[in-house]
């Protein structure tokens, strides 16, 4: 411990990281750095400042950083079309490797011998954020205090902090009885009722959607532009990445989009069951695909997919600075040069239905060939016999063979 005189601590302000902060400084006798991040969790990050200001920290950090959050990371992943067993848009996952490289470029500029967090030793957070910061400063020191001290409960917690001398907040009403993570891509939902698998959801949980039945009776049509797989304008009117996901977030949310219930597994190893409000995300990754489905080749196409899994698990199980997920990343931009166009959709009620897509310069569709009409000659339909018999080859050989 004598050898660590400097930590970065990922800082939120809150009860949890306020305690840890108290607790390096005590078990450790360093000097801690805070960094609070703006990532769109909805919550005002500056007063962050005056609290790590009040428990004598000289450094502190707090940056907007939700542009570089959906540029640089969301739009990376959902060009992949990304989905973790088949439901989970990976929002949290996502977050994690974008913190992590903050965490060791301030531990670089303040000369700081370690990082610490304050993910449990139960989540996947632990996971993602140390291998991140191993993989991007690889002699870094990674203090992670719930794997160390006893604080194991919320008494006491707050008993360590009415013995430090740390102000804790006193909100009026009843506090949520569930563990939530907010960022522009999403909010979760764990612990509660949540813990049986059994217990629907609570209504009044929900932050950011109307239920599907009581969305609007009217849908909403919405236009979106890409360029290179990324959405570049919504409804013809050109947006930064952060300002298109939170508009499509609050679209989505007004009409019933993007709640989800799963039970996922998690990397350490257990069954976890969360919800999930993902608005935006679901009216992209549903765009998104029906442009694929006319601009990229099937093979290619097809391709993406059987990777996609792989790609998933890799964001999942905190990979992100992985030389296999950057390898997967170059063959998917690489797909995206041609997925560029427009797509139409209606929200109605927890729906998204694509109903139009088109690219002028890169659309692989060709209604001559297609059409149930005249095709002009550009199909012969007579050369789709000995395509039949070659494929079919090897089936005939193997049944004279039973026989």
């Amino acid at each position: 411990m004598s050898e660590i005189k400097k930590v970065v601590l990922a800082y939120s302000g809150g009860l949890d990281t306020a305690v840890i902060l108290r607790w390096l400084q005590e078990t450790y006798g360093c000097e801690v750095v805070t960094f609070t991040a703006d990532i769109g969790q909805g919550e005002e990050v500056e007063p962050a400042r005056a609290k790590a200001e009040a428990l004598g920290v000289k450094e502190i950090y707090v940056e907007d950083l939700c542009e570089a959050f959906v540029r640089d990371y969301v739009f990376p992943m959902f060009r992949a079309n990304t989905i973790y067993e088949g439901e989970y848009l990976l929002g949290t996952s996502i977050a994690r490797p974008l913190i992590a490289k903050r965490l060791v470029e301030i531990a670089t500029e303040t000369g700081a011998d370690a990082i610490s967090h304050g993910a449990t030793g139960k989540g996947n957070d632990q996971v993602r954020f140390e291998l991140g910061a191993y993989a991007l400063k690889p002699d870094i020191h990674v203090i992670a205090p719930w794997r160390e001290w006893d604080l194991n409960s919320r008494a006491k917690l707050l008993a360590y902090a009415e013995q430090h001398g740390i102000p804790i907040e006193k909100k009026r009403g009843t506090k949520s009885p569930y563990s939530m993570d907010a960022n522009l891509l999403h909010i979760s939902y764990e612990g509660g009722c949540l813990e049986d698998p059994w217990c629907e959801p609570e209504q009044d949980m929900w932050r950011w959607s109307v239920a599907p039945e009581q969305a609007p009776d009217q849908p909403v049509y919405i236009e979106l532009s890409y360029a290179n797989g990324d959405i570049t304008a919504v409804n013809g009117e050109a947006m930064s990445p952060a300002i298109v996901l939170a508009t499509l977030n609050q679209l989505g949310g007004q009409n019933g989009i993007g709640r989800l219930d799963i039970v996922e597994n998690r990397y350490v190893g257990m069954k976890s069951r969360g919800c999930y409000e993902t608005p935006g995300g679901t009216i992209m990754l549903k765009a998104h695909r029906a442009l694929e489905s006319i601009t990229l080749d099937r093979e290619v196409a097809h391709l993406k997919d059987e990777l996609m899994p792989r790609y998933a698990s890799l964001i999942y199980n905190g990979y992100w600075w992985s030389p296999e997920r950057e390898m997967l990343q170059n063959m998917i931009d690489m797909s995206q040069a041609v997925v560029n166009g427009e797509v139409r959709l209606k929200l109605y009620k927890g729906n998204v239905q694509v109903v139009g897509r088109k690219s002028d310069d890169n659309s692989l569709f060709d209604a001559d060939i297609a059409t149930f009409e005249d095709d002009k000659g550009k199909y012969d339909q007579k050369d789709a016999a000995g395509f039949i018999k070659l494929n079919a080859l090897r089936l005939r050989i193997a049944a004279r063979l039973k026989k």
